[in-house]
């Protein structure tokens, strides 16, 4: 694991016994240590070393550090805490001599190494000496609450954690006070801590989780739990009381139920293509969706997500598809309706809207989202062809005749617009690009600059920079929008090869 002259000491917490709380750093630490240090009664068992095992390969030494004793008495000079520092100190030297032959030490520990860890004795005694690091676990703590199926703490709410060894008068005063708490060390000290319980009057709150997280896991009220019963590996848990009135753990998943009244529709804007031009309130609103409704294509743009229901259309059925949507919010549902781009630029918001308009849907709530438009998109590839006045137009005449396309591009040539052409061309309409751009001949010079963008933010993306006299149809296909210049957009070689098209901000006299 290091090339040091010494090796590296390494305090890796295990969480609170499921093998999987493992963290991914840790897992890589076990499987990579020269050493492999944990501490175990004089049985020789240690839990730690258990929830370890499937993350150690073969060959790697192992230093159990076996304590000389437990709760039983001693003879030593110094007594209990004599014997257990002269343990810990000669466990030091042990882990030392590895360390000074330049091996990596790994000392195992239950929940987080300084948590009430038996690791830390060891960081106390070498950390000062070689290159140390503590990786932390899942606590107990948040093991017992997670298992429990409540919350610790809420809003502006304090824990207080605490070990059973303390005095009862002492624990009785402090869970007396306490918002939310915690008792750790139970075993020997349970009746105790049942009583100080009872003198704060929180007995009734108080909760008993047992070796949390593992398949010997044990959950009861604690005021039914045997003294006689309680291993050192459990603890007492008050939760949050915002959520007293919760009766117990949560054991399993009730069906989620409507609230009753009608849901919403969210017209929300995918931007030009992938996640990257999504804005965060879009992401918000398609991932709180029950329902997602959209054309096909833009539908498969969001990740699918076995709890929500999808409802692909073909493109040329919006106001049904808007009906149906509000139908679904009607019922109940959160319902995201997806357009490409920007959801109020030739899309859906307004499809939606007229029809949230009839007198069936009045109480159905309806939003839209902005989306990055395809017409900014192309023109921040391409630099800033939008920087003055500008207009945006379809070619489209499936939802109005030509001659009101015509009137629209004429109008807008005179006034010296810059022109964004969304919809140019499809497998059935080929000849309104040329059509446009004619119109356009008539009042814009040819040298006028016209930007092609393509699938801008997909996989095909491509840009062309061309004039409008030699704009070349063939060119143009459903997936394009057209940006066309003003007499003052200029297309610009710089130093570096590149090419930008701008609008000045400044207008001539």
């Amino acid at each position: 694991m290091t090339d040091m002259a010494t090796g590296r000491l390494w305090g890796v917490g295990l969480g609170p016994g499921d093998p999987e709380l493992v963290t991914v750093k840790a897992a890589r630490l076990l499987g990579e240590a020269d050493v492999i240090a944990f501490h175990s009664a004089r049985h020789g068992r240690s839990i730690a070393r258990s929830v370890a095992a499937p993350y150690l390969r073969k060959g790697q030494i192992e230093e159990a550090l076996i304590y000389p004793l437990t709760t039983e008495t001693t003879d030593h000079p110094g007594g209990y805490q004599g014997a257990i520092d002269d343990f810990y100190a000669e466990c030091a030297l042990r882990l030392a001599a590895h360390l000074d032959a330049g091996r990596d030490v790994v000392v195992l520990c239950e929940g987080d190494p300084l948590f009430y860890g038996s690791y830390m004795h060891m960081h106390k005694r070498l950390s000062h000496r070689y290159v140390t690091e503590v990786v932390p676990g899942v606590t107990s703590v948040s093991g017992a609450a997670a298992v429990l199926g409540r919350p610790l703490v809420e809003r502006d709410e304090t824990l207080t954690v605490l070990p059973g060894t303390l005095p009862a008068e002492v624990l009785a005063e402090r869970l007396a006070s306490a918002d939310s708490a915690a008792i750790l060390k139970l075993g020997r000290t349970f009746a105790k801590v049942r009583d100080a319980l009872d003198r704060a009057g929180r007995l009734d709150e108080a909760w008993y989780v047992e070796r949390a997280t593992t398949g010997g896991q044990r959950l009861a009220p604690l005021a039914e739990v045997d003294p006689d019963s309680v291993p050192y590996f459990s603890l007492a848990l008050i939760p949050s009381p915002v959520n007293a009135a919760q009766a117990g753990p949560v054991r399993e998943a009730e069906p989620a139920t409507s609230a009753g009244g009608p849901g919403e529709v969210v017209v929300v804007g995918l931007g030009p293509a992938g996640r990257p031009w999504l804005t965060p309130e879009a992401q918000d609103a398609l991932a709180g969706a029950d329902e997602l409704v959209g054309y096909g294509p833009y539908l498969d743009r969001v990740p699918p997500n076995p709890r929500q229901r999808r409802h692909p259309t073909d493109n040329r059925v919006e106001a049904e598809r808007a009906a149906h949507a509000l139908e679904l919010a009607a019922a109940g549902s959160r319902v995201a309706v997806v357009s490409s781009g920007d959801p109020g630029v030739f899309a859906m918001a307004s499809a939606v809207l007229e029809v949230a308009c009839e007198p069936r849907f009045a109480d159905v709530a309806v939003r839209v989202l902005p989306g990055m438009t395809a017409a900014h998109a192309v023109a921040s590839r391409a630099g800033a062809p939008l920087g003055h006045d500008y207009c945006v137009l379809s070619l489209s005449d499936l939802l109005k005749p030509w001659e009101v396309v015509a009137g629209r591009i004429t109008a807008a040539a005179r006034a010296d617009l810059v022109l964004a052409i969304y919809n140019p061309a499809s497998k059935s309409r080929t000849w309104q690009v040329a059509a446009a751009r004619d119109l356009l001949l008539e009042h814009r010079a040819p040298e006028t600059p016209v930007v092609i963008g393509r699938d801008v933010g997909g996989a095909g993306e491509s840009m062309t920079v061309t004039t409008l006299a030699e704009l070349d149809p063939a060119m143009v296909d459903m997936r394009c929008l057209l940006l066309v210049g003003s007499s003052t957009t200029r297309a610009v070689k710089r130093g570096d090869g590149g090419q930008v098209v701008f609008t000045p901000r400044r207008y001539p006299a």
